[in-house]
């Protein structure tokens, strides 16, 4: 009976509607039921509805695959009355016009449902997506992404057509992958804002990415209009050139009746709201900003002696919320909201630290294998909207190894590693084969993302640096699953030697750049008693200017590897840092979320950019992870990963006076922390049932089993 949706028939609109929404009706008598069970796809999303009342928890619906290859579909139970039911189904474009950097499109919106209707008597009845279900246009007169919604409340559809079928298989369809996607915290207006320009502006006081809900009346044929933004300008007025195309808005057309109203269709990122044209007096009650994103079990916390370090790890979270709107996307505002490979690579280890991500990488990463180029080539975005701009930068594309790693490390299952081994085996084998002379050279890629060291640190020197890292968590990985990778780990030394005659002298970089040094040390290409050699150049360059250098490829390496060899007093420069560049100065900004760049918003007001300049982008909140791991010192154990062995390596530093973390593993809650007591620092360590763990604190090694430890150095 679960799979009766295969069954069922796509149907469509009659003729194509452009950026609109469709109804599709089906009136049904029913009778001595004992349980109903409605399975639910479209092409595009959609929402279900029972005799007027929505059905389920889902939001955006089916949620984001590799369309060409896969779309999801629901299960949601229904209570049926004795007599007349009315089905109902609103389908919108959602992101099925994303094969492209555009927000509009044209679609028949094609749907599917299969209703199992079990009677007292244990027959069951069957009530498909026919010919005979009833379609109208929608009182959304207008819904995509990037843009939003127009909901006319005067529009009443007239279900006047009947559907047709439509040519989509429903061999497309799977049983959902992913976490559902619904709604969180609800938040209340904060403030009403007259801006300098005389706009009404409501601030919600944390930026998030959902909807507004608003109760709203007027006369008939008012129509006013909800835009979204993240921030305000330097004069204090509503700023959207950030946007860029995207319109961000909900329009509302009045009937002279009060409605408490939400989009349906689409999502926005935003902190602040602008009112134009409302039609009566803005009262704060009557505004609730309604969070969106991927239901994920919450499972790791840090907090320290610093505020604005809590501030920070506190805009990862809601950074990883905002972004984790069933892909890992870049940002949830402009016109993009695409699932950057190389964003989600640079984050994944932090993001199962804060949140059990393992089934939501599990949908994405098979999205991966089915996006993934013949020739192994892993496009920039996955599921992939350009089809013909190719990909295969490295970091980007190194995620079909690194994020498969490291869900391994944090879970310790070994299915995903193996059903993502081909797709790993391919992107190593691309490089191999586009390299010469054991150096992937000459070729395009994104290079280290928006560092600040002037390049230094050149694409070559990355692409090798990463080919030489992926081919060894193919070896890793191989060893894990029993599988021949001889080959493979014969080229490592090859590829690291080669990597070392061409950009290495005399035990050093050749090119002092930041990021160079530090994918050296985080991925032991140089021979180990060269490394404290790149870590003192490292630690020179850190230290001559006072801050980090690195992008969205370097950043995640940096703390870690200055700990590692001896500089975690750098380390913690670098943390608590308050100007420019680094972590703490959007903080000062009133942050609320990790921005894209370091001066998204300059110390007078001014804006980075236009272009590029998104205030909700997670990939420098990948610092977490060494909160997580150099602060407070929880570490996975490759040899026993999904923490039964933990290494516990904590760095103190007295500029704090205490920090600690806890992580709900699937083992059991570890936590570890540390508080300066004097002169001397007391740790304490709790290591859960069944499991152990290794404590390094400089150079004092100590196995503990379970229950708490504490120690006083």
């Amino acid at each position: 009976m679960k799979e009766h949706i295969y069954k069922a028939h796509f149907i469509e609109l009659p003729e194509p509607l452009e950026n609109g929404v469709a109804i599709y009706r089906k009136e049904i008598e029913c009778s001595d039921v004992k349980s109903a069970v409605w399975s639910v796809s479209a092409y595009g999303t959609y929402k279900p509805f029972l005799n007027g009342e929505e059905v389920g928890r889902w939001v955006m619906a089916p949620g984001w695959t590799s369309y060409a290859n896969r779309i999801q579909f629901q299960n949601y139970e229904l209570d049926l009355k004795d007599g007349k039911n009315v089905l109902e189904i609103s389908v919108g474009l959602g992101w099925t016009p994303f094969n492209s950097f555009r927000a509009n499109g044209t679609s028949a919106l094609p749907v599917i449902a299969s209703l199992a209707i079990t009677k007292t008597d244990g027959s069951v009845e069957y009530i498909k997506t026919d010919e005979t279900w009833q379609v109208s246009e929608s009182p959304i007169r207008f819904s995509t992404i990037y843009d939003g919604e127009i909901y006319d409340a005067n529009f009443t559809p007239s279900f006047d057509k009947n559907a047709v079928k439509s040519p989509l298989a429903s061999n497309y369809l799977i049983p959902q992958q992913g976490e559902d996607v619904i709604t969180h915290e609800r938040i209340a207006a904060q403030k009403i804002i007259t801006t300098p320009l005389g706009e009404t502006v409501i601030d919600f006081g944390q930026e998030v990415t959902g909807y507004v809900e608003f109760n709203i009346c007027g006369s008939k044929g008012d129509e006013c209009c909800i835009k979204h933004a993240e921030v305000l300008d330097a004069a204090g007025n509503f700023y959207t050139e950030n946007l860029r195309s995207a319109k961000q808005e909900m329009r509302f057309i009045c009937d002279g009746k009060p409605h408490l109203h939400k989009p349906l269709h689409t999502f926005y990122g935003f902190r602040f709201i602008r009112l134009e044209n409302w039609p009566e007096e803005v009262k704060l009650e009557n505004f609730t900003a309604v969070v969106v994103h991927s239901d994920l079990k919450r499972t790791g916390w840090f907090e320290c002696s610093d505020p604005m370090v809590n501030q920070l790890f506190k805009n990862t979270v809601w950074g990883q919320k905002g972004n984790f709107l069933d892909v890992p996307t870049d940002c949830p505002q402009r016109d993009e909201r695409l699932g950057w490979t190389g964003d989600a690579q640079a984050f994944a280890r932090t993001a199962a630290l804060i949140f059990d991500v393992e089934k939501f990488f599990d949908k994405w990463l098979e999205d991966l294998i089915y996006d993934q180029y013949a020739n192994g080539q892993v496009p920039n975005v996955i599921p992939n909207t350009f089809s013909d701009r190719g990909g295969g930068s490295s970091a980007w594309a190194d995620c079909a190894t690194i994020i498969p790693w490291q869900m391994y490390l944090a879970y310790g299952n070994k299915a995903l590693l193996l059903r993502q081994f081909r797709s790993m085996k391919k992107w190593v084998d691309y490089m191999d084969q586009h390299s010469t002379d054991d150096l992937w050279q000459g070729e395009w890629h994104f290079g280290d993302w928006l560092n600040l060291d002037d390049d230094k640190t050149k694409n070559d020197v990355l692409a090798s640096a990463f080919f030489a890292y992926s081919t060894q968590i193919l070896v890793d990985a191989g060893h894990i699953l029993g599988v021949d990778v001889s080959y493979y780990e014969a080229r490592i030394p090859q590829i690291k030697a080669a990597f070392c005659r061409a950009y290495m002298q005399d035990g050093v970089m050749k090119v002092d750049g930041q990021t160079g040094c530090v994918l050296t040390l985080a991925f032991e290409l140089c021979p180990e008693e060269d490394r404290p050699k790149v870590a003192a150049q490292l630690n020179r360059l850190v230290s001559e200017c006072g801050h980090l250098k690195t992008g969205f490829v370097g950043t995640p390496y940096l703390n870690h590897v200055l700990c590692q060899y001896g500089y975690s007093e750098t380390a913690y420069t670098i943390l608590l840092r308050r100007e420019y560049p680094g972590w703490l100065y959007p903080i000062t900004q009133g942050a609320t979320t990790i921005w894209e760049h370091w001066d998204g918003i300059k110390p007078d007001g001014t804006m980075w950019s236009k272009d590029m300049n998104s205030f909700n982008h997670y990939a420098y909140g990948a610092v977490c992870d060494w909160l997580f791991g150099g602060v407070a010192g929880i570490n996975p154990d490759p040899k026993a990963p999904g923490y039964k062995h933990i290494l516990f390596r904590p760095y103190a530093d007295k500029r704090l006076s205490y920090a600690k973390a806890a992580l709900e593993s699937r083992r059991g809650r570890i936590e570890s922390g540390w508080q300066v007591e004097g002169e001397k620092i007391r740790y304490t360590f709790v290591v859960p049932t069944g499991c152990t763990a290794t404590v390094t604190i400089g150079d004092v090694v100590q196995e503990i089993g379970a229950g708490t430890t504490e120690m006083l150095l």
